[in-house]
């Protein structure tokens, strides 16, 4: 008969066993139920590099064979005709097809929709370019349901059909919890890849000066003349206003990207209407890994978990005080027209 110090000792080390299993199953089951996978984001900058420049590839291909078959898919909140273009809905399946053929069980939100099938041909093989590897050495795991995907496949669409191939982007973001993380903008025209990771590593760079006293200031093309008389009321008649298309391009306009082609050269990006969030995620990570803000025009951060639409008017500045820039600007309502 065993004495009795022996047996409380085996009872003792039976219970620890049995706890010890019981939260390795817990947490087992906890895993199996959520089906999370876990992704290395230098897979996703990688995949949204290719995913990019294959979308830029059908945007150029496009253009090119001059079979841009553009009509209205409707109207804008301020009652223009809305484009999309034969280069459009090419770059979309395009994009989609690679992302959804390697991470199906990822978010997705494009700003293009069709009922095409995705086309198995595009693959990719998980290979991370060597100059990743070496701007970002170890891994960054994150959960794959975390992570949402924004796909613009073709920025500046207008521009598009008019020929201004220097505006045209295509981009893709990354958003882990909402941020901004991963931030890709492809022109088709000159094949330049501007890329970046938050807290990892960028292709591109801050110019060495920004003028804060009276900033040269970048706009959409299409509110020119409402954003004009907005941005001079803040800074003074001596700033110069330029209108561009094209979210993509106006992001690039604030850095120095070394590719040459670029002709204008902005201080600031303000943009005072509704704009859709595919239009600017990939320029708000790319602004923010390189030491940059982009907000409302109130100061609030971009989520960009789900909902489609950003209302507060957008500010994005690199090398300046972001928040003394913000108390210049007046408030939006400044723009509504005034009652008799």
């Amino acid at each position: 008969m065993a004495p009795m110090g022996v047996s409380v000792s085996r009872s003792r080390v039976l219970l620890c066993v049995l706890l010890l299993s019981a939260v390795i199953y817990y947490q087992y089951s906890r895993l199996l139920g959520s089906s999370e996978r876990q992704v290395d984001l230098r897979q996703l900058l990688s995949l949204a590099i290719r995913a990019a420049e294959e979308g830029g590839r059908a945007v150029r291909q496009v253009r090119e064979s001059d079979s841009l078959a553009q009509r209205s898919k409707g109207k804008t909140k301020e009652g223009a005709d809305e484009m999309v273009t034969s280069g459009d809905l090419l770059s979309h399946r395009r994009m989609i097809s690679l992302f959804k053929n390697t991470f199906p069980d990822i978010k997705l939100i494009s700003e293009e929709h069709d009922n095409s099938k995705l086309n198995k041909s595009l693959t990719w093989n998980y290979e991370i370019p060597s100059l990743i590897r070496q701007s970002i050495g170890n891994a960054r795991m994150v959960s794959t349901k975390s992570v949402t995907i924004w796909i613009d496949p073709l920025d500046a669409t207008q521009e598009y059909t008019e020929n201004l191939k220097h505006f045209v982007t295509t981009m893709v973001c990354v958003a882990v919890d909402g941020k901004p993380v991963i931030g890709v903008i492809h022109k088709p025209f000159s094949k330049y890849t501007a890329w970046a990771m938050v807290d990892g590593a960028s292709n591109i760079h801050p110019r060495k000066t920004y003028n804060a006293k009276t900033p040269t200031i970048i706009v959409s093309r299409s509110h020119a003349g409402a954003v004009k008389s907005y941005c001079k009321g803040a800074f003074g008649n001596d700033t110069t206003i330029i209108p561009a298309g094209g979210a993509g391009y106006k992001v690039l306009s604030l850095l120095d990207s070394g590719e040459g082609t670029q002709p204008d050269s902005a201080d600031v990006y303000i943009h005072v209407t509704f704009i859709k969030k595919w239009d600017i995620c990939a320029g708000n990570a790319i602004v923010k890994a390189v030491g940059g803000e982009m907000t409302t025009i109130e100061g609030g951060s971009i989520d960009y978990s789900d909902i489609p639409s950003n209302n507060g008017g957008l500010v994005a500045s690199i090398g300046i005080d972001h928040h003394a820039l913000l108390k210049r600007l007046p408030d939006l309502k400044s723009l509504a027209p005034k009652k008799n």
